[in-house]
Protein backbone atom coordinates (compact mmCIF):
# COMPACT_ATOMS: atom_id res chain seq x y z
CA UNK A 1 0.00 0.00 0.00
CA UNK A 2 2.95 2.24 0.97
CA UNK A 3 3.95 2.43 -3.25
CA UNK A 4 0.50 3.05 -4.19
CA UNK A 5 0.05 5.80 -1.80
CA UNK A 6 3.32 6.97 -2.87
CA UNK A 7 2.47 6.73 -6.52
CA UNK A 8 -1.04 9.15 -6.01
CA UNK A 9 0.44 11.12 -3.97
CA UNK A 10 3.12 12.45 -6.55
CA UNK A 11 0.76 12.10 -9.45
CA UNK A 12 -1.50 14.95 -7.23
CA UNK A 13 1.73 17.24 -6.19
CA UNK A 14 3.09 17.18 -9.58
CA UNK A 15 1.03 17.26 -11.73
CA UNK A 16 -2.17 20.08 -12.12
CA UNK A 17 -4.71 17.46 -12.90
CA UNK A 18 -6.69 15.48 -10.64
CA UNK A 19 -5.49 12.02 -11.07
CA UNK A 20 -7.67 8.73 -10.72
CA UNK A 21 -7.91 6.53 -7.36
CA UNK A 22 -9.64 3.18 -6.74
CA UNK A 23 -12.73 3.74 -5.29
CA UNK A 24 -11.84 1.50 -2.25
CA UNK A 25 -8.77 3.25 -1.90
CA UNK A 26 -9.23 5.43 1.27
CA UNK A 27 -10.60 2.40 3.08
CA UNK A 28 -7.58 0.51 2.21
CA UNK A 29 -5.39 3.32 3.08
CA UNK A 30 -7.18 3.97 6.72
CA UNK A 31 -6.53 0.08 7.21
CA UNK A 32 -2.93 0.59 6.28
CA UNK A 33 -2.10 2.83 8.88
CA UNK A 34 -4.17 1.58 11.37
CA UNK A 35 -2.23 -1.63 11.25
CA UNK A 36 1.17 -0.02 10.71
CA UNK A 37 0.30 2.16 13.98
CA UNK A 38 -0.21 -1.50 15.45
CA UNK A 39 3.03 -2.78 14.09
CA UNK A 40 5.26 -0.08 16.40
CA UNK A 41 2.78 -0.38 19.67
CA UNK A 42 4.31 -4.33 19.35
CA UNK A 43 7.73 -3.55 17.83
CA UNK A 44 10.59 -3.49 20.44
CA UNK A 45 11.32 0.57 21.33
CA UNK A 46 15.50 0.32 20.43
CA UNK A 47 15.24 -2.04 17.70
CA UNK A 48 15.87 -1.47 14.05
CA UNK A 49 12.65 -2.41 12.93
CA UNK A 50 10.93 -0.13 15.85
CA UNK A 51 12.65 3.08 13.96
CA UNK A 52 11.94 1.78 10.22
CA UNK A 53 8.19 1.31 10.91
CA UNK A 54 8.20 4.56 12.92
CA UNK A 55 9.56 6.42 9.81
CA UNK A 56 7.02 4.48 7.49
CA UNK A 57 4.23 5.73 9.25
CA UNK A 58 5.46 9.11 9.82
CA UNK A 59 6.23 9.33 6.04
CA UNK A 60 2.73 7.71 5.28
CA UNK A 61 0.71 10.04 7.33
CA UNK A 62 2.28 13.32 5.41
CA UNK A 63 1.68 11.84 2.47
CA UNK A 64 -1.87 10.91 2.93
CA UNK A 65 -2.75 14.38 4.40
CA UNK A 66 -0.52 16.51 1.39
CA UNK A 67 -2.65 13.78 -0.89
CA UNK A 68 -6.40 14.33 0.92
CA UNK A 69 -5.80 18.09 0.73
CA UNK A 70 -4.36 18.52 -2.71
CA UNK A 71 -6.87 16.88 -3.95
CA UNK A 72 -9.72 18.87 -1.91
CA UNK A 73 -8.58 21.64 -3.67
CA UNK A 74 -8.13 20.71 -6.93
CA UNK A 75 -12.20 19.70 -6.33
CA UNK A 76 -13.19 22.55 -4.89
CA UNK A 77 -11.77 24.54 -7.73
CA UNK A 78 -13.64 22.45 -10.11
CA UNK A 79 -16.55 22.71 -8.80
CA UNK A 80 -16.26 26.49 -8.18
CA UNK A 81 -15.60 27.34 -11.82
CA UNK A 82 -18.65 25.14 -12.74
CA UNK A 83 -16.43 22.09 -14.50
CA UNK A 84 -17.67 18.99 -14.22
CA UNK A 85 -15.85 16.70 -11.16
CA UNK A 86 -15.01 13.30 -13.22
CA UNK A 87 -16.51 10.91 -10.72
CA UNK A 88 -14.86 8.32 -12.10
CA UNK A 89 -11.23 9.84 -10.57
CA UNK A 90 -12.54 9.80 -7.27
CA UNK A 91 -12.90 7.01 -3.86
CA UNK A 92 -15.83 6.26 -2.81
CA UNK A 93 -15.49 9.09 0.12
CA UNK A 94 -14.72 11.69 -2.61
CA UNK A 95 -17.67 10.93 -4.29
CA UNK A 96 -20.00 11.52 -1.41
CA UNK A 97 -17.98 14.85 -0.21
CA UNK A 98 -18.70 16.30 -4.05
CA UNK A 99 -22.06 15.47 -3.36
CA UNK A 100 -22.33 17.73 -0.54
CA UNK A 101 -20.31 20.49 -1.70
CA UNK A 102 -22.13 20.84 -5.49
CA UNK A 103 -25.48 22.33 -4.53
CA UNK A 104 -23.76 24.81 -2.17
CA UNK A 105 -21.34 25.75 -5.82
CA UNK A 106 -24.64 25.88 -7.37
CA UNK A 107 -26.18 28.17 -4.58
CA UNK A 108 -23.27 30.58 -4.93
CA UNK A 109 -23.29 30.72 -8.65
CA UNK A 110 -26.46 31.64 -9.06
CA UNK A 111 -25.95 34.15 -6.00
CA UNK A 112 -23.05 35.38 -8.12
CA UNK A 113 -24.71 35.89 -11.24
CA UNK A 114 -28.25 37.52 -9.73
CA UNK A 115 -25.51 40.31 -8.14
CA UNK A 116 -23.69 40.80 -11.52
CA UNK A 117 -27.39 40.98 -13.15
CA UNK A 118 -27.99 43.64 -10.77
CA UNK A 119 -30.85 41.31 -9.51
CA UNK A 120 -31.59 41.36 -5.68
CA UNK A 121 -31.00 37.67 -4.52
CA UNK A 122 -32.39 35.83 -1.67
CA UNK A 123 -30.35 33.09 -0.08
CA UNK A 124 -32.38 30.08 1.41
CA UNK A 125 -31.52 30.22 5.29
CA UNK A 126 -32.82 28.11 8.03
CA UNK A 127 -35.11 29.03 10.56
CA UNK A 128 -35.06 28.62 14.10
CA UNK A 129 -38.04 26.97 15.95
CA UNK A 130 -38.29 30.32 18.24
CA UNK A 131 -40.12 32.65 15.83
CA UNK A 132 -38.78 35.82 18.24
CA UNK A 133 -35.31 34.90 17.16
CA UNK A 134 -33.85 36.20 13.83
CA UNK A 135 -32.92 33.79 10.70
CA UNK A 136 -30.36 31.09 11.35
CA UNK A 137 -27.96 29.84 9.11
CA UNK A 138 -26.76 26.07 10.22
CA UNK A 139 -22.97 26.20 9.34
CA UNK A 140 -21.60 23.09 8.68
CA UNK A 141 -18.82 21.73 8.80
CA UNK A 142 -16.81 18.16 7.69
CA UNK A 143 -16.30 15.22 9.36
CA UNK A 144 -14.16 12.19 9.16
CA UNK A 145 -16.16 9.25 11.23
CA UNK A 146 -13.93 7.06 12.94
CA UNK A 147 -17.17 5.04 14.54
CA UNK A 148 -20.18 3.47 12.79
CA UNK A 149 -23.13 6.21 13.67
CA UNK A 150 -26.30 5.63 13.13
CA UNK A 151 -28.56 8.27 11.31
CA UNK A 152 -29.19 11.32 13.54
CA UNK A 153 -31.44 14.11 12.93
CA UNK A 154 -29.19 17.83 12.00
CA UNK A 155 -30.10 20.67 14.58
CA UNK A 156 -31.63 21.81 10.86
CA UNK A 157 -33.70 19.22 11.12
CA UNK A 158 -32.47 17.11 8.11
CA UNK A 159 -31.27 13.62 8.22
CA UNK A 160 -27.93 12.74 8.36
CA UNK A 161 -26.29 9.63 7.64
CA UNK A 162 -26.17 6.20 8.72
CA UNK A 163 -22.32 6.57 8.60
CA UNK A 164 -19.58 4.36 8.41
CA UNK A 165 -16.05 4.18 9.79
CA UNK A 166 -14.26 6.31 7.37
CA UNK A 167 -17.14 8.43 6.04
CA UNK A 168 -16.57 12.13 5.43
CA UNK A 169 -19.50 14.09 5.46
CA UNK A 170 -20.54 17.81 6.20
CA UNK A 171 -23.05 18.07 9.07
CA UNK A 172 -24.14 21.63 11.43
CA UNK A 173 -21.90 22.26 13.86
CA UNK A 174 -24.15 22.00 17.04
CA UNK A 175 -24.00 18.31 15.65
CA UNK A 176 -20.10 18.09 15.19
CA UNK A 177 -19.41 19.75 17.94
CA UNK A 178 -21.27 16.47 19.50
CA UNK A 179 -19.92 14.13 17.75
CA UNK A 180 -16.63 14.89 18.10
CA UNK A 181 -16.74 15.45 21.66
CA UNK A 182 -18.27 11.53 21.94
CA UNK A 183 -15.12 10.90 19.75
CA UNK A 184 -17.32 9.33 17.04
CA UNK A 185 -15.85 11.53 14.47
CA UNK A 186 -12.65 14.33 13.71
CA UNK A 187 -12.73 17.28 12.14
CA UNK A 188 -11.41 17.31 8.85
CA UNK A 189 -9.17 20.41 8.29
CA UNK A 190 -9.59 22.47 5.23
CA UNK A 191 -6.57 24.43 4.04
Amino acid sequence: MYDELYAAWRLETENGELGRLPPDFYARLSDYLRRGKEDIKTAEAKNLRFALLEHERANASRMTQELIATRYRKIAKMIVVGLSVPMDCLAAEEQRLVGGLSPSAEVFSKFASGIVEGQPVKIPVAETTSSSEPHMVHVRVTLRFLKPVPSIIGSDMKSYGPFQVEDVASVPQENARLLVKQGLAKQVEVP
